[in-house]
C-alpha cells in the first residue's frame, strides 16, 4: 500500500496561560519555526503544513518559507484542526499531528510514527513514548504514562504512575507518553463522530476515547524526549533540548 503522509502542526494564537506563544522567540526563531523545520527534517513525511486560526501565524510561517492554512476559530483541540485539514487535502492518506508548542520535537520521533503507519496494515493510530529516567516525573500527574503489550499496542494511558510496583523507585519499565499522533484518514473521520468516553472524562485524556472504542494505538518508543511550552518558564527547558538537535 502506498501512503501519502502529511505532517500537520496545529497552532492557535490565543492561549490562556501563554498568549501568542507560537510566535514567541526561542533562541533566534519563533517557536512555530522550530517545530516546522524539525518536522521538515523527517524523511518519511511527504509534506508539512501549519494549521492555524491566525492570519498572523500564517504570515509568520510564510515569511520563513513554510506552508500554512487557515482553519476555523471555534476548534477546541488541535485534533479538530487536523480533521479539518484532512477534509481539505484529500490527496493524503495519513496524517501526523505534531504539537505546535513542542519546538524540540525530534525528526526521528516523527519518522518513527510514520514507520508504524507504514509497517503495520492494522495501524489506525500511532503515538510515541520514551522511558522515564526520574522517579519524580513518573509520580507527577502532569506526565502522562502509557503501558503497551508485546506488539507495542497501547493498553492504557494514565496520569497515575503505571505500571505500579512496590519498589516505586524503579522506573525501568515505565514510559512517558509524548503527544504526537499518526492517523489514517478513516480513523480521523471515525474519531470526529465519537462522543467523549467515561474513562476519558475521568483521566482528562483524549486518547482514551480511541481505546474505549476499540481503535488500536501503536506506540513507537523513541530515544528523544520533547517538552511542551505551556508557560514562559518552559522556554528555558525547550532551549536546553534544542542544543541536542542539529540545526
Amino acid at each position: 500500500m502506498s501512503l501519502n503522509i502529511l505532517g500537520v502542526i496545529p497552532a492557535r494564537l490565543d492561549s490562556t496561560r501563554f498568549p501568542g506563544k507560537p510566535l514567541k522567540k526561542i533562541i533566534h526563531k519563533p517557536m512555530i519555526q522550530w517545530v516546522y523545520e524539525n518536522s521538515k527534517r523527517a524523511t518519511l513525511l511527504n509534506d508539512v503544513i501549519v494549521a492555524t486560526d491566525s492570519s498572523e501565524i500564517l504570515d509568520a510561517v510564510e515569511q520563513f518559507g513554510g506552508k500554512a492554512i487557515l482553519t476555523r476559530k471555534d476548534h477546541k483541540t488541535g485534533l479538530d484542526r487536523v480533521i479539518e485539514v484532512s477534509g481539505k487535502m484529500d490527496k493524503f492518506t495519513h496524517f501526523v499531528n505534531i504539537q505546535g508548542d513542542e519546538p524540540a520535537i525530534h525528526p526521528e520521533t516523527i519518522d518513527g510514527i510514520a514507520r508504524m503507519l507504514l509497517n503495520h496494515p492494522d495501524c489506525a493510530t500511532a503515538t510515541a513514548a520514551i522511558p522515564f529516567s526520574k522517579v519524580e516525573n513518573f509520580m507527577s500527574p502532569h506526565q502522562v504514562k502509557v503501558v503497551f503489550d508485546k506488539n507495542f499496542k497501547a493498553l492504557y494511558f494514565s496520569r497515575s504512575p503505571i505500571p505500579w510496583r512496590q519498589d516505586s523507585a524503579d522506573v525501568s519499565q515505565a514510559y512517558k507518553h509524548l503527544g504526537i499522533y499518526g492517523y489514517d484518514r478513516q480513523t480521523l473521520l471515525q474519531i470526529q463522530l465519537l462522543p467523549p468516553g467515561n474513562i476519558e472524562n475521568l483521566e482528562k485524556l483524549e486518547q482514551l476515547r480511541m481505546l474505549e472504542n476499540n481503535i488500536p494505538i501503536y506506540v513507537y518508543v523513541t530515544a528523544h524526549d520533547s517538552v511542551g511550552v505551556d508557560t514562559p518558564e518552559d522556554i528555558a527547558k525547550a532551549e536546553n533540548l534544542l542544543k541536542y538537535i542539529a540545526h
